[in-house]
């Protein structure tokens, strides 16, 4: 692929977009009938729009680890959402996008989310990013909630860089201060190649807007805060074009992870898919994705497998920088797809839940080992044998067992759940092993 630049260094700039619990169905390019996306529908309709792309876990720093590392999370001893008393985060020893963009010459920020972390050795600085504003894990992680324990702090701390800034007492315009912070860095970096990180704390509960976005759907809060997430997006997609930066910066919204179905019209939809976050039925991890770069990429909608993971290897070949070798990834290159439209090498998922393979995706069929409702909400843990199994192109809502019928694919997805398990090394004290 040959990019159009007048800079010194031809590389791409790099906008990544990611919504928090945001539902397959919550955008009107993907069905949502309550909410108009006109922003993120051009995206849409100018790039290419995604129908099988899927996040690695169905859970926040689980989902971040992958996307960042191109790496299955619980490979490298992360699977689940760190709180802000944990001493865990994003181990030293993995390499991430953002440390592999800036050191071939790019320049690197993050805006909104990380929680990857909240110790200063897990901060995004020591990860590979030159600029951080946000928060450091999700936005309930304070004493809102009358569940939550006596250690969580009262209020969020908004961070700049390692610097708390000050408590977030009201995070009404927390979208709008993100988005601001992130035309900036577009606007000081514009002359060099830049990777733009922009991890909206939104939709994810407790649900807020600014003023100027209150009441203005009639559809309820929901849809205000994905109405004000749409202008976000408008908001960086005309400072990319005043830049003159449209031919030459890959713009790809996505989302990491299902709707956290259980705060009823305080969350998404999945559409037709069953269940979401929490759940590694379809509308846990199926995820809306779009990837929009004018005159490169051709309009149109890719049915075929992808993943948050192949962020990794598809970004570092779209600016020509070299993959490591030292470790073991999980991640497909999604260029020829988008470029050529030639099919990429991915054919399968596993869907992970904590440590545990619970499910896998071949081709046109899902089996289910094990299944579980939203946080043991919906239904106790299952195991599974023979596995469930769905043809997912004629039944993508999974309510038509066909294992019986099937035999043969389920050997076949055995086969290669076999031969997973055996190059998998799962489990924190086993990353040096792994690492060496």
């Amino acid at each position: 692929v040959i990019f159009s630049c007048e800079k010194k260094n031809n590389s791409p700039n790099i906008v990544f977009i990611l919504a928090d619990d945001l539902g397959y169905g919550d955008l009107s390019s993907y069905g949502s009938e309550t909410i108009e996306t006109i922003n993120i529908d051009k995206l849409a309709e100018d790039g290419v729009k995604l129908t099988s792309y899927y996040a690695a876990q169905p859970v926040c720093s689980a989902s971040r680890a992958a996307i960042l590392t191109g790496a299955y999370p619980n490979r490298i001893g992360i699977y689940n959402a760190f709180g802000p008393t944990s001493d865990s985060g994003i181990s030293h020893r993995e390499y991430t996008l953002a440390e592999m963009l800036k050191d071939n010459g790019y320049k690197t920020g993050i805006f909104g989310k990380w929680h990857l972390g909240s110790k200063k050795e897990f901060f995004p600085s020591n990860h590979g990013f030159d600029e951080f504003y946000g928060i450091l894990y999700s936005n309930d992680m304070w004493r809102w909630h009358p569940e939550y324990p006596e250690g969580y702090p009262q209020d969020l701390l908004l961070y700049r860089n390692e610097n708390a800034l000050k408590e977030i007492i009201d995070q009404s315009n927390l979208t709008k201060d993100i988005t601001s912070e992130s035309i900036d860095f577009i606007e000081k970096n514009k002359d060099s190649p830049f990777f733009l990180y922009i991890a909206h704390s939104q939709p994810h509960v407790p649900l807020f807007v600014s003023k100027d976005f209150e009441d203005i759907t009639g559809n309820g809060l929901y849809a205000d805060v994905i109405t004000e997430i749409d202008y976000s997006v408008g908001r960086v997609l005309n400072k990319i074009e005043e830049s003159g930066l449209t031919e030459n910066t890959i713009v790809v919204f996505t989302s990491d992870n299902g709707p956290w179905l259980s705060y009823g019209n305080h969350s998404g939809s999945s559409g037709i898919y069953r269940e979401g976050k929490g759940t590694t039925w379809e509308g846990g991890m199926r995820v809306p994705t779009i990837f929009w770069l004018p005159g490169i990429i051709s309009p149109g909608i890719i049915n075929q497998i992808g993943s948050t993971m192949d962020l990794f290897t598809t970004f570092s070949n779209i600016a020509g920088v070299p993959i490591p070798k030292d470790r073991q990834l999980d991640s497909y290159d999604l260029g020829p797809r988008l470029f050529e439209n030639n099919p990429s090498s991915r054919n399968h998922i596993f869907y992970y839940r904590g440590n545990e393979l619970y499910a896998v995706r071949f081709g046109e069929y899902k089996a289910h080992y094990i299944t579980q409702g939203e946080y043991g909400l919906y239904g106790g843990k299952k195991n599974h044998n023979p596995p469930l199994l769905y043809n997912l192109n004629k039944d993508a809502s999974e309510k038509y067992n066909i294992s019986k019928e099937y035999p043969d694919i389920i050997k076949k997805i055995n086969r290669i759940v076999t031969e997973h398990k055996q190059k998998t090394i799962i489990g924190k004290d086993l990353l040096i092993e792994r690492d060496d």
